[in-house]
């Protein structure tokens, strides 16, 4: 659990398990997808539906031992979307640099799911 971490969700009963361990603000779509008070769930639904575009239209497969490290990197990319080409490829090397060797990554390619 993370410390101060809130969840925005709809109305869908499967998240009210989660409602007894973190902060919850929900929205019911059935009355508006919006308060006025920046209450909404349009971000999530952003990314989710991106995170499954690419998943089904870029990578055409992703296993799910690293369906994690997927949607990890849909949320970097969303996070930073409205930054240039050059300035995420420029974070991105700088970081892959600075990165020790993945043990995650290394040698992927010759495990089977």
């Amino acid at each position: 659990m993370v410390a101060n971490a809130k969840l925005h969700a709809d109305e869908v009963s499967h998240w009210d398990v989660l409602e007894m361990d973190y902060g919850t603000t929900r929205i019911n779509h059935s009355q508006s997808y919006s308060d006025g008070h920046g209450k909404h769930t349009n971000m999530f639904e952003s990314y989710f539906s991106r995170l499954r575009r690419m998943v089904g239209v870029q990578h055409h497969h992703v296993s799910y031992r690293y369906l994690y490290q997927y949607a990890n990197h849909a949320a970097w990319l969303e996070h930073h979307r409205r930054r240039s080409n050059g300035g995420n490829a420029s974070a991105l090397l700088g970081g892959a640099l600075a990165h020790g060797v993945s043990r995650v990554w290394a040698g992927y390619w010759q495990r089977k799911d």
